[in-house]
């Protein structure tokens, strides 16, 4: 860090102000609109207090009306920092005393407000690491930063679009099978007749399970509670040893590619075998002759699907194959890029595709209709979730500032299916995106895959559990395309950390001995 660099250069400047009479609802919607996590509150031009972010929500966790008044919550009379001072004064402050944010001051007026993030971005803590070995300093969640090459795919949140090797993924959604689209990405473009007839054969060939896996499922199903993609997890690592498959560092590229397809063609076979088992059902064959789609649904339901499901849930399944760097297939790709076989990489790719934040967000949708009951409750219910500054599932997205449209196919899928549930969706839809666009103005908030995705799903007859593990059903085969094309030019993820903890070496206390 610049021993020049003044606090002025890094501070969020006009501030964002506040003032001790406003409730904990305006101001949760200030620091929504400024998308900061912190103001200044000042009576006149005097700075009385901090707000936060943190703080609110704490509140309204100990159930105070958002109604009230923030006085009761301010950081009274908060610590100051001239616009002038070195940022290694600031740094300094927010080691000392911990704090998150501290107002910027000129001539006795706010005129910033310096945040830690801003410091850790550039900072170069010299008692921790070397002169010159400093990291440049990713933002959090590395939202904006690119860290590798991909040619499998891409998306463009502010238009609205994504693709799969050029071609619109909406358009291939509502053009292909799951078996072409899938074939464009692990081979790297669209079959002709002869090379889908081709590609068919290899892929029901590679749906036979390894020999001692199948006795061996059951029991994983039998464990209480059956969370179905743990169960997956563990049997896909469980396939993957016993197909013997070798770290990619020592495979050759014919044998990556035909382990991603082993991955890709044993996964809903898997699932649907632990499933059924748990349930005291036998497992269903896999019918080639219905194509993936149909086959992965008569396995889970033991039921011949209608063609108009088992179309629903092939364009949902294509939909969701790929979607950039999202967060579990950058796991996939770290752990490829330890050299690790195929089978570690996918089990890394479920673990972060199991958060709610990621994969898990399907049947939580479903939930809110459910809570809702009824098209007048609509408003009602999602006005007071919002209020109370809770997330509404199935609404917002990471990258996408306007319509999602993996949201937007999926809706007409779930309008063409028919039923009372989908004209009801539509029904919360529409009043959730105006309730969000009252009470977050500002905030570019539309409906995601998953809302309409539980919809699909439930409507085509998949259990509400599977919602989850269906999603990764299709994202193997964006995970297992992301880790050939990792092998084939591999260099070891290891990023660094910018250390801002207590100054090192620190001294043990005195008279600390071996306990």
């Amino acid at each position: 860090m610049s021993s020049k660099m003044q606090v002025r250069e890094l501070m969020h400047q006009p501030p964002v102000l506040a003032h001790p009479g406003m409730s904990v609802s305006d101001v949760a919607q200030v620091l929504d609109a400024n998308k900061v996590g912190a103001a200044i509150v000042l009576t006149g031009d005097r700075i009385v207090g901090i707000i936060s972010e943190r703080d609110l929500l704490r509140a309204l966790g100990r159930g105070m009306d958002p109604a009230a008044s923030i006085e009761s919550l301010l950081t009274s009379d908060p610590v100051t920092v001239p616009a002038d001072s070195p940022v290694a004064e600031a740094l300094d402050l927010f080691r000392t005393h911990h704090f998150r944010h501290l107002p910027v001051v000129a001539d006795g007026r706010a005129v910033g407000m310096l945040s830690i993030r801003h410091v850790v971005r550039v900072a170069h803590i010299e008692e921790v690491r070397p002169a010159g070995s400093a990291p440049t300093v990713a933002p959090p969640g590395l939202e904006g930063v690119a860290v590798a090459e991909t040619a499998i795919g891409d998306v463009r949140g502010e238009e609205g679009f994504f693709h799969y090797r050029g071609y619109d993924a909406t358009e291939l959604a509502r053009t292909c099978s799951f078996e072409q689209v899938w074939h464009l990405l692990l081979l790297g473009s669209l079959p002709d007749p002869d090379q889908l007839r081709a590609f068919r054969q290899r892929a029901a060939r590679a749906r036979e399970l390894p020999a001692g896996v199948a006795e061996l499922l059951t029991p994983i199903a039998q464990v209480d509670p059956y969370v179905p993609l743990d169960a997956l997890r563990t049997a896909l690592s469980l396939a993957a040893s016993a197909l013997g498959l070798r770290p990619t560092l020592d495979a050759t590229a014919p044998e990556i590619e035909e382990a991603a397809l082993r991955m890709v063609a044993l996964t809903p076979v898997l699932l649907t075998h632990q499933f059924r088992a748990h349930r005291g059902e036998v497992a269903v064959a896999p019918d080639p002759d219905l194509g993936f789609a149909g086959s992965y649904l008569q396995m889970l339901t033991g039921v011949h699907p209608t063609a108009e499901a088992a179309r629903a849930v092939e364009q949902y399944l294509i939909l969701t194959m790929d979607h950039g760097f999202n967060a579990s297939t950058f796991t996939a790709r770290v752990v490829a890029s330890t050299g690790a076989d195929m089978g570690a990489a996918v089990v890394g790719a479920i673990g972060a595709l199991s958060g709610p934040l990621h994969g898990g967000a399907p049947s939580r949708a479903l939930d809110t209709l459910d809570a809702i009951g009824t098209p007048e409750r609509a408003e009602e219910y999602l006005r007071d979730k919002v209020v109370a500054g809770e997330r509404l599932m199935g609404f917002g997205h990471r990258v996408y500032k306007t319509d999602d449209p993996r949201s937007t196919l999926l809706r007409e899928v779930a309008l063409q299916l028919g039923g009372a549930q989908a004209a009801f969706a539509q029904t919360v839809e529409q009043t959730a995106l105006h309730v969000l666009h009252e009470l977050k103005p500002g905030r570019r908030l539309y409906t995601n895959v998953e809302f309409y995705a539980g919809v699909v799903m439930n409507t085509a007859g998949i259990p509400r559990e599977m919602f989850t593990p269906t999603f990764a059903v299709s994202r193997m085969a964006g995970w297992t395309a992301a880790i050939c094309e990792q092998a084939a030019h591999n260099r070891l993820i290891r990023p660094s950390a910018v250390y801002v903890g207590p100054a090192a070496p620190r001294p043990l206390p005195a008279g600390y001995q071996y306990a």
